[in-house]
């Protein structure tokens, strides 16, 4: 669990240095709060970790998950609470995590934030960058590739749903109101999303080459 522990901080400390960039990408289209509430809830989130000493992966995914609902204003808190709530019973009892186990869990996440933000791909959402992550990492995963592997497919997958959110539409929150004047902006959860992929790749690949 130790290494759950060390991911979940460096999840936290990525969202909080990334405060500023993320609120200036949702005042462009959006309520300007996305990196403001998200900083804090992943503050509250590193404040209940100690104290929680979750016994497994699921314990610690629900912590994260009830803490952000409670404490992320906007739509993030309950789309990214649901996330991780998702996340964790999918993964109730187990203190490791393999590839299959990643994909099971990346899966439940995305069907949660379809559940609570009733949104498909291509409505430049974090979906547009979620479900290319996960669609890369099962097409690895399905070659046999390890985990590792499939992180960074997943994340260069993500970087590019990114992208793509600049060039479509919004059609949902409050970025639907701009119409075609939201073309040529990426969304601010697609980018915290890839922003959380893209650090537990980083862990990932570091944990390999200490092993």
């Amino acid at each position: 669990m130790a290494n759950v522990i060390a991911a979940i901080e460096a999840l936290a400390d990525a969202v909080i240095a990334n405060k500023e960039r993320l609120t200036e990408l949702d005042a462009v289209i959006g309520d300007a709060d996305h990196g403001i509430n998200m900083a804090r809830g992943f503050e509250a989130v590193r404040g209940k970790l100690a104290a929680a000493n979750p016994a497994d992966i699921g314990g610690a995914l629900k912590m994260i998950g009830m803490t952000l609902i409670s404490t992320v204003g906007g739509a993030s808190g309950p789309l990214y609470g649901t996330a991780f709530m998702r996340a964790a019973a999918a993964v109730q009892g187990k203190t490791t995590i393999d590839a299959e186990t990643a994909a099971t869990m990346l899966n439940a996440v995305i069907g949660g934030v379809k559940d609570r933000g009733k949104a498909v791909r291509g409505e430049k959402t974090m979906l547009d960058a979620l479900e290319p992550a996960y669609e890369a990492f099962v097409e690895q995963l399905n070659q046999g590739q390890s985990l590792l592997v499939c992180l960074e497919a997943a994340t260069a997958a993500a970087e590019q749903g990114v992208e793509y959110t600049k060039t479509i539409i919004a059609t949902k929150g409050r970025a639907s109101y701009l119409g075609e004047r939201s073309i040529g902006h990426q969304d601010a959860g697609a980018t915290s999303s890839y922003l959380m992929l893209s650090v537990l790749t980083d862990f990932a690949r570091q944990h390999s080459q200490e092993a």
